[in-house]
């Protein structure tokens, strides 16, 4: 996949770039829903002899657009959203940097400049995508700005138990902790990745050594509590528990949220070393406990859950 960054104005050489059928969105999480939309305009490329492409925009326009908006996280950061996109089999992915100028394109100059001079013979975009300075332009609207330079495909909706599957839906599972019931709606176990860093190193003397992952700080955290994960270390994925919290029975004024991975069956020095969590089972909130026996015998009973969990 050719991966192409667009500013505005464009300044790039458009006369490089072949004939598209092209995605159109914002697409974070590329759940089941934006997958639909991207297939789509695979479909059309196909048929009509077409390269396939995805444009995105990065940052997300909340950080533009509302100015008491700072940090925005994400489902899937833009390195994310690229690995995925690029699996789904695409041929191009621009990414344009959406700026306060961009934003106040009018519809027509955002068709213009970023669709029609990009040699773009199809669009695929979700029924509720909106274009242009404040949105005005909309999928009612692409036909009369499209000037017949190409033709298009509107997605409807797509609905998992009869509501709308969209990222926002998804954000609030997340913060809710729901992680067993965000495949339906992403198409995979939601990930996050980061470094192992050193910890207090205390788990190892209780028997449960953990390794101590600083998340990017991109991605939405599931809330405090204990659960069931999948590890990716190196090339190889491991079960795991997981516990996101403050460490109350040892950090009485702890500050920063940690997040703690019990791997199963594993011993190896990985400090350092980048790593995937895959958020399975909300097992339990976390607690307090009035000793170390008490925390040891309720870790080896999350270590058992967990192992049944995974013989599912």
């Amino acid at each position: 996949m050719e991966i192409i960054k667009l500013n505005f104005p464009l300044d790039i050489d458009k006369s490089l770039i072949p004939p598209l059928s092209m995605a159109l969105g914002y697409f974070d999480g590329v759940h089941r829903g934006h997958q639909k939309v991207i297939l789509e305009a695979k479909k059309h490329a196909k048929e009509k002899g077409l390269q396939s492409a995805v444009m995105t925009f990065d940052p997300h326009p909340s950080v533009v657009l509302r100015k008491n908006v700072g940090r925005v996280q994400y489902i899937t950061p833009l390195a994310a959203k690229i690995k995925i996109i690029e699996d789904l089999g695409v041929d191009y992915l621009f990414i344009v940097n959406f700026t306060a100028d961009f934003a106040n394109l009018l519809p027509q100059e955002f068709i213009d400049q970023f669709v029609i001079d990009l040699n773009v013979k199809h669009v695929v975009a979700g029924f509720d995508f909106s274009y242009g300075r404040m949105g005005k332009g909309t999928m009612e609207t692409l036909p009369f700005h499209s000037r017949e330079k190409f033709t298009f495909t509107v997605v409807e909706k797509f609905t998992c138990g009869d509501e709308k599957v969209s990222s926002t839906r998804i954000r609030q599972y997340i913060k809710e902790g729901k992680t067993a019931e965000l495949p339906e709606l992403l198409g995979r176990y939601y990930l996050t990745t980061g470094f192992v860093i050193h910890g207090d190193k205390r788990g190892r003397t209780i028997g449960f050594p953990t390794a101590n992952v600083e998340t990017n700080e991109d991605y939405i955290l599931p809330p405090l509590g204990v659960y069931a994960v999948k590890i990716k270390i190196g090339e190889h994925w491991y079960q795991g528990v997981c516990n996101v919290g403050y460490k109350p029975t040892f950090n009485k004024e702890a500050l920063r949220v940690s997040v703690e991975v019990h791997v199963f069956d594993f011993t190896k020095y990985i400090y350092d070393e980048f790593v995937i969590i895959e958020w399975h089972q909300y097992l339990r909130k976390e607690q307090k406990f009035s000793g170390i026996e008490e925390l040891v015998s309720q870790i080896e009973r999350d270590k058992q859950n967990t192992i049944k969990y995974f013989k599912k």
